[in-house]
């Protein structure tokens, strides 16, 4: 879903996000398809693969209670290296 108050993304950005949808959960490792976490907005390269729980869940997501994030000892840098290093893979 696009914002009506963000710039639409570029083909590259759009490609990037389409890529780290397709990876697991960087925090629980749930299979893909996943969501595309953006730490700032706008700034789409630096996003993370999230599944919608670790991502939007009342008790184990980031907009959440973080449950899952401090079981596995991660923050967003956390994740966000391991979204760059499978996407490096």
């Amino acid at each position: 879903m696009h914002s009506k108050n963000k710039a639409r993304r570029t083909p590259a950005e759009q490609d990037h996000i389409d890529r780290v949808k397709a990876l697991p959960c960087s925090v629980c490792d749930a299979p893909g398809p996943s969501e595309a976490h953006e730490p700032v907005q706008g700034l789409w390269f630096i996003s993370i693969a999230l599944c919608s729980d670790c991502h939007r869940g009342a008790k184990n997501g980031l907009h959440g209670q973080k449950t899952m994030w401090r079981i596995h000892k991660l923050d967003e840098w956390g994740a966000l290296n391991i979204t760059n290093r499978r996407l490096a893979a």
